[in-house]
């Protein structure tokens, strides 16, 4: 959903209410915690955020806050809807001078302990999205080195014309999310904002 301005909080309610009912846009779905499909583009993005239990718990009470999507142009609402399967969620963005609604389906959740323990999960396109596909974001620590890792993996293709006719833009546009989620989550931890939230 294209728009020259700003969707009202009413707008969002109602274009997730309608999304809610309808299937995924593709068929690979949970694709992304094993294989991408041949005939996507893939994305992948992975950043280091620190060391240790703090900052692991610390990136799991941000990336529950949706957080990642904290980074001025994009933002995911509403921003407290539960990591849970079958969870729908709008992600707002604004470029090029038009705002945007993407509507987007929880397909799994990760949460794992051990000594490679992780959280996350992963979400998959709705009809009103201009992409079709897959995102998975991922917290990861390893003891072995007690590295904290976000991962991101996305597979897509454009599902609407708009995306078609303007694909090189879309293209940049989701490489600098990547850039930019990863950048937001590496702040969000350092801060301590993930730590204080993890308490909570």
């Amino acid at each position: 959903m294209l728009s020259l301005r700003k969707p009202s909080v009413e707008t969002m309610r109602r274009f997730l209410a309608a999304q809610a009912k309808l299937p995924f846009t593709y068929s690979a779905v949970g694709a992304t915690a094993e294989t991408s499909p041949a005939d996507y583009v893939v994305d992948h993005t992975r950043i280091k955020l620190g060391q240790g239990e703090l900052v692991f718990r610390s990136a799991i009470a941000a990336l529950r806050r949706w957080q990642q999507f904290s980074m001025g142009w994009v933002v995911a609402w509403p921003s407290n809807t539960p990591i849970q399967k079958g969870e729908v969620v709008a992600v707002m963005g604004r470029a090029i001078g038009l705002w945007w609604l993407n509507a987007c389906r929880v397909v799994y959740v990760v949460d794992e302990e051990g000594p490679n323990s992780k959280f996350g999960f992963a979400y998959g396109t709705l009809p009103g999205h201009v992409e079709s596909g897959e995102e998975r974001f991922l917290i990861e620590w390893d003891t072995s080195d007690d590295g904290v890792w976000y991962d991101i993996v996305a597979f897509s293709r454009p599902n609407q014309f708009s995306a078609r006719l303007g694909y090189p833009v879309v293209r940049r546009l989701q490489k600098r999310f990547g850039r930019d989620s990863a950048a937001s989550m590496l702040r969000t931890v350092r801060s301590g904002d993930g730590e204080r939230a993890s308490r909570e």
